[in-house]
C-alpha cells in the first residue's frame, strides 16, 4: 500500500496537482501565469509566431524544463540588451527581472505545480490587432497579391508599388511592417519606401523596415512622420527559401495624429555605422567599426543592430565633440557607451526604444561609433559554413554591419534646455 501511495503522490506531483505544495513554493496559477501573460503570451499563442502556446497550465507544463533553460540563459523572451552597460530603461521591455527568473526556476525545480485555480489571473484575450506591437493601427495597407516563393534556390528579391489612395496629408505617431503569419520564416527583411513624386523619385525615401522578429517604431512625444496626399508605397522584399513552397504577403500599419495636429519634431530612422569593408576569416571572430557624425543636435529614440547569421554582438558609443578644441592641450575625447547587444540573435531584429527620460540628448558634432563582432567559428550554431571567408553582401549567407537608429533633430536652444534639465535630474 505504501508503494502504491507513493506512486500516486508522485504522479500527482508530476501532473501539478499535489495538495502538499509548500505555501512558499511558486505555483503556475499564482506566480508563473502573470509572468507569462506579461512577457510571453503575445507570441506564445495559437496563430502567433511562437511554436507552442503558453496560455494555460496544460499548454505550459510539458515545456517547463525548456522554459527554465531559456529564461535563465536570457534567450527568452527575446530582449538581448546587455544588462551591465549603457542605458537600461526602455519602452515596451518584456524582459524578465532576476526575481521573475528565480520564480520560474523554483517552480520548475519543485515539479511545476499547478496550484489553485482561484489564484489564476483573468485570462489575457487576444484579437486580430494584437499582432501589432504598436497597438491597433488606424490604417493598414496590404500587398494586393501574395508572392509565390519557390521551395529551394537562391535568395529572391521582390519589388511592388502599392497606391493606398491617400487623399490628404497625415502625420503618423507609429508605424510597423508585419508579415502574415505564414510568411515569417521566409522574409529576411522587407522595406517600405514612401513615393511622393514618381517622376522625380520613383523609388521614394525610406519609411520603415521589417526584419526577422522585428517590432514596430513608436515615435517619442511631439514627434512624427508626414505622409503626403497621393503618396504611394514601394515595398522591397528579400526572401530566403525555406525548403517548401511559400505564399508571401505582408502589411504596413500606421497610427495617426489627430486631424489638424502637427508634431513639433520630424522623427525618422536611418543607418549609422555602416561598414562594407567586412573581413571575417574562416574559423575566427572578427570586429568591424563604423561611424556617423551628427550634423545637428539630436535626440536618439531607439537602437537596433543589424547583422546576419554570424552576428555575435554590437555596441553603440557616443564620441562627444571636444568643447576645449581651442585649448593648446584639449585632452582626450569624452565617450559614452549608449547600448550593447551582447548576445545578438539573427532571428530577432529587436528595436530597443529608449524611455523618454533617458533617451540620449547629443550635441552637434557627436560621432556615433558602432562596433560589431561576427562569429565565424563552428561554435556558432547558426553559422552556415565556418570554413568559408565572409564579407559584405545582401544574401543571408553574407554579412552586414550597421545599426538602425531612430532620432529627431532639434535646434540649439532646445538642446541647451534639454541638456540642462537632464543634468539637473541626474544631480
Amino acid at each position: 500500500m505504501k508503494v502504491a501511495k507513493s506512486i500516486i503522490l508522485a504522479a500527482l506531483a508530476v501532473a501539478g496537482l499535489s495538495s502538499t505544495v509548500d505555501a512558499q513554493t511558486p505555483t503556475f496559477s499564482r506566480d508563473v501565469a502573470p509572468i507569462l501573460q506579461r512577457s510571453c503570451q503575445q507570441c506564445h499563442r495559437p496563430g502567433a509566431i511562437a511554436p507552442m502556446s503558453l496560455l494555460t497550465y496544460q499548454d505550459a507544463r510539458p515545456w517547463a524544463k525548456s522554459i527554465k533553460a531559456k529564461v535563465t540563459a536570457r534567450e527568452m523572451p527575446p530582449w538581448y540588451i546587455d544588462r551591465h552597460v549603457g542605458i537600461q530603461k526602455f519602452k515596451e521591455d518584456p524582459s524578465l527581472s532576476d526575481s521573475e527568473i528565480a520564480t520560474i526556476t523554483q517552480w520548475v525545480d519543485a515539479g511545476a505545480p499547478q496550484g489553485s485555480a482561484g489564484d489564476l489571473p483573468a485570462p489575457r484575450t487576444f484579437g486580430d490587432d494584437d499582432k501589432w506591437h504598436i497597438g491597433k493601427p488606424d490604417i493598414v495597407i496590404t500587398l494586393p497579391k501574395a508572392y509565390e516563393l519557390k521551395a529551394n534556390g537562391p535568395d529572391e528579391f521582390f519589388d511592388v508599388d502599392v497606391d493606398p489612395h491617400f487623399t490628404e496629408d497625415m502625420y503618423i505617431s507609429a508605424v510597423e511592417t508585419k508579415p502574415e503569419a505564414y510568411s515569417f520564416k521566409v522574409i529576411h527583411h522587407a522595406t517600405a519606401n514612401m513615393i511622393e513624386d514618381e517622376d522625380e523619385d520613383p523609388v521614394g525615401f525610406f519609411f520603415n523596415e521589417y526584419a526577422l522578429g522585428k517590432n514596430g517604431d513608436i515615435f517619442p512625444p511631439e514627434s512624427g512622420r508626414l505622409i503626403k496626399a497621393g503618396s504611394k508605397i514601394h515595398f522591397n522584399l528579400h526572401l530566403h527559401p525555406s525548403g517548401e513552397r511559400s505564399l508571401v504577403n505582408l502589411s504596413i500599419g500606421f497610427k495617426l495624429y489627430p486631424k489638424g495636429q502637427t508634431p513639433k519634431y520630424v522623427a525618422f530612422t536611418q543607418h549609422m555605422g555602416d561598414n562594407a569593408d567586412i573581413d571575417i576569416p574562416p574559423g575566427e571572430i572578427a570586429r568591424t567599426d563604423g561611424y556617423f557624425r551628427l550634423p545637428r543636435p539630436a535626440v536618439l529614440s531607439a537602437f537596433q543592430p543589424h547583422m546576419h547569421n554570424r552576428g555575435k554582438a554590437m555596441c553603440m558609443e557616443a564620441i562627444y565633440p571636444d568643447i576645449r578644441a581651442d585649448s593648446a592641450r584639449p585632452g582626450p575625447a569624452r565617450t559614452e557607451t549608449l547600448s550593447c547587444v551582447s548576445n545578438y540573435q539573427f532571428g530577432w531584429h529587436i528595436t530597443y526604444p529608449y524611455a523618454d527620460d533617458v533617451a540620449p540628448i547629443l550635441p552637434a558634432g557627436t560621432i556615433i561609433h558602432v562596433t560589431a563582432w561576427h562569429d565565424n567559428t563552428a561554435a556558432n550554431k547558426y553559422n552556415p559554413n565556418p570554413r568559408n571567408w565572409v564579407g559584405y553582401g545582401q544574401r543571408t549567407i553574407d554579412e552586414m554591419s550597421f545599426a538602425w537608429v531612430s532620432l529627431f533633430y532639434i535646434e540649439q536652444a532646445d538642446y541647451d534646455a534639454r541638456a540642462a534639465a537632464r543634468r539637473k535630474t541626474n544631480e
